[in-house]
């Protein structure tokens, strides 16, 4: 089968229809990319440059040697350690709520967790096990790795098919997998129970398919440009829905198709053509990533369907839906003395709360804030205004409706919900400041609220305020202003909660004002199952399940008074400068496992990568300066179109976390460590192709070979486990920031 077809007269974007040739027409026209056109100069070589062919006989044999390799290299003593090691204890657990079917909230989509816990379920895992300290005899921790592996083994395969696409001579392309086999780094990470495994390899499938599809758009809607096509929006899907790191193989693909799209407009391809050409795009590249990675929520919310520990990130309508929910079943209509949570219904604001804490300024009073979490500060009465004072339990029960006027007694401190016009919110100053104060008994019109219906979700419309399925707002009687949680995190003074205030932009539209009672007790009025009157939309807890992932995700900040020795800033990854201990305990007898990679494949590549952008303006200065053409035939297409992608590939994996917030560890870097290192295969071959004859060719492809082999061995005893006092090992640190030996900020 034929990777790459050869070039024609005819027109790639036409479907194979004559193209008229104009007098501007370029040398070297190969379609719609913009790719630098071929120098009309005479070239130093008449030899045309030779696309790759997939040849089953050589390059079967080729890959299956490889992987075998590579299988090696990570299943080696994979069970060596009987310990739940690093983020083992993060994802192994998530796999056991699949296995339990309760609801967990976590910051990355589900795709990569629910492998995990497929590979628990196959592994005999019963759920029990709650991946701490040493593994049961019970849970095959052997095999749940093994799984893992096997994700990390389907990238060399991959790596050597993408440089084959991208038509490295077939010693490079063994060169490149080589490189992926013997990275330190690459080959640690595969051996535990972790998410990175099977985003690398959907990584590693986005890059192969776009290559893939490159090398096939002169056939443009044949069905091998389809497949290819398909086969790259369905990597891209199953990137994004293992971690959202994986949006930025989305981005890589999606400048690649921009880059096309505006050549076809350039190229004044005919409107009809080029509608096709869009429309296709937007169906393989936009419509099947966005349906499998809400196809993989929607599978996630099939198998979670029991309470769990994550329900309070979710809005109450959802809870109630989940199995052995407290919410399931409770009063529906509130009445005046039952206990209530109220939950803002704006995303990551939470539930209504109060401590025994005041207001460092302003009023001094206690503090009124929104709480993420089910506690007993959460809970509130709602009574009459003092001055209709009523038993709620000898009177007969009478149920809040719209346009009452209420207030509201925290529970805990039996202070009253307030808000007054002298002082104005901590934070959002515009605001006025909400308080606890004043007794049940005082006769205070600022502890008054109006209860203001917004909307109900169920079928019964009686005006009444109703369980989880009334949003309503609380008008505060004396100011006129509505009660807001805005998702405003307080400082430390207020343990980082969420602000409430008493807004005076009295806004309807905003969710902020918007409030549900999660939860109702009340001894007078019967339970009832509330889940026939919670009414389940997919696409609204879709979106608020990512919205919750994102506010967790921005959470995750580290903490600059602090030393963290697993934490590492960007700029220090790619050369090797602060490697990650993968465990606490540093002592003899431990095993040990370090996270640092293959530091000639790490430095070399990285160099390679910084100094592309001054190679590519050598090559332009170059051909503007007219300087004699030393480019083969299609050599000068060939490099453009394989370093956009690998260099491109790298880019885009490394520079976004200069501009994350959140904690950043090394093995953030891998992904772009993968793209890096073929990248350096890929200069190898372009310098060994210029520079060097055959012969020559062939000796530094094989020096380079045996100096990553020998270079992975050397610390090979830090990536399968060493358990002897660590500095038996000798010359392992080779920067003096590494911390083989000794950690200094461990006391």
């Amino acid at each position: 089968m034929s990777i790459v077809a050869g070039r024609g007269d005819t027109d790639p974007l036409l479907g194979g229809a004559s193209r008229a040739r104009g007098p501007e027409k370029k040398q070297g026209y190969d379609g719609f990319t913009a790719y630098p056109a071929v120098s009309k100069t005479p070239v130093a070589t008449s030899v045309p440059y030779k696309r790759n062919e997939w040849t089953a006989n050589i390059d079967g044999p080729i890959v299956a040697a490889l992987t075998l390799l590579c299988a090696f290299t990570r299943l080696y003593q994979i069970g060596k350690r009987a310990t739940v090691t690093w983020d083992e204890s993060h994802f192994g657990k998530f796999g056991a709520y699949y296995i339990n079917r309760t609801f967990y909230h976590d910051v990355h989509p589900p795709l990569a967790k629910m492998l995990i816990g497929l590979s628990e379920y196959l592994a005999g895992h019963n759920g029990t096990f709650t991946f701490k300290g040493q593994y049961p005899p019970y849970v095959n921790y052997t095999f749940m790795r093994c799984f893992t592996a096997m994700f990390g083994i389907g990238l060399v395969p991959l790596a050597y098919l993408t440089c084959l696409q991208l038509n490295m001579q077939r010693m490079v392309c063994v060169l490149a997998a080589l490189f992926v086999v013997f990275d330190n780094g690459l080959c640690v990470m595969s051996r535990f129970v972790l998410l990175d495994e099977p985003l690398l390899l959907f990584t590693a499938a986005s890059l192969c398919s776009i290559a893939g599809f490159q090398n096939i758009r002169h056939r443009a809607f044949s069905c091998a440009w389809w497949r290819w096509l398909l086969l790259t929006g369905s990597s891209l899907g199953l990137v994004s829905s293992s971690k959202w790191v994986g949006f930025l193989a989305v981005a890589l693909v999606g400048l690649y198709t921009i880059e096309e799209l505006f050549n076809m407009y350039v190229d004044f391809m005919p409107q009809r053509i080029a509608a096709r050409h869009f429309a296709a795009r937007a169906l393989a590249l936009i419509v099947v990533p966005l349906v499998i990675y809400m196809t993989c929520f929607k599978i996630h919310f099939i198998i979670l369907n029991r309470s769990g520990p994550g329900d309070a990130t979710m809005p109450p309508m959802f809870q109630a839906r989940l199995k052995g929910s407290a919410l399931s079943r409770q009063p529906f209509a509130v009445a005046y003395g039952s206990q209530l949570t109220l939950r803002s219904m704006y995303p990551g604001s939470g539930l209504l709360h109060s401590h025994a804490h005041m207001y460092p300024d302003g009023s001094q009073q206690q503090q009124i804030t929104c709480y993420n979490h089910k506690d007993s500060n959460n809970d509130w009465v709602i009574v009459k205004p003092a001055t209709q004072a009523s038993n709620y339990t000898s009177e007969p029960v009478q149920t809040v409706r719209d346009g009452d006027v209420v207030s509201l007694i925290h529970k805990g401190t039996e202070r009253m919900l307030h808000s007054h016009r002298a002082h104005t919110a901590p934070i959002t100053t515009a605001d006025y400041e909400t308080t606890g104060y004043g007794k049940p008994e005082w006769k205070d019109k600022n502890n008054n609220w109006r209860i203001e219906i917004e909307s109900e979700t169920s079928t019964t419309t009686t005006g009444e305020l109703h369980t989880i399925t009334t949003a309503f707002r609380l008008r505060h009687a004396g100011t006129g202003c509505l009660l807001s949680a805005a998702a405003v995190k307080l400082p430390s003074w207020g343990f980082r909660q969420t602000e409430v205030t008493c807004s005076r932009t009295n806004k309807p539209a905003s969710s902020a004002s918007l409030w549900v009672v999660e939860k109702h007790t009340n001894a007078r009025i019967p339970a009832m199952d509330l889940r026939p009157l919670v009414k389940g939309s997919f696409v609204a807890d879709f979106l608020r399940l990512n919205m919750e992932m994102a506010r967790s995700n921005n959470a995750l900040v580290p903490d600059r008074d602090k030393h963290n020795h697993l934490e590492s800033s960007p700029w220090s990854w790619p050369f090797l400068v602060y490697p990650m201990r993968m465990l606490g305990s540093w002592k003899k007898g431990d095993i040990k496992y370090y996270e640092v990679g293959n530091p000639l494949l790490w430095w070399v590549s990285a160099l390679a990568c910084v100094l592309f952008p001054v190679q590519l303006a050598y090559y332009y200065v170059r051909k503007q300066r007219r300087v004699s053409n030393d480019w083969a035939p299609g050599e000068e297409l060939h490099f453009w179109n394989g370093a956009k992608l690998l260099w491109g590939g790298w880019a885009f994996h490394y520079f976004p976390f200069f501009l994350m917030g959140r904690v950043t560890y090394i093995h953030h870097y891998l992904p772009a460590l993968y793209f890096a290192l073929l990248f350096l295969a890929f200069e190898i071959d372009h310098a060994c192709r210029r520079l060097l004859s055959a012969n020559m060719q062939r000796v530094v492809v094989l020096a380079w070979a045996v100096a990553a082999v020998a270079v992975f061995c050397w610390f090979a005893p830090l990536t399968f486990g060493y358990v002897d006092d660590i500095k038996t090992l000798k010359h392992r640190q080779w920067l003096p920031t590494w911390n083989v030996y000794q950690d200094k900020y461990v006391i």
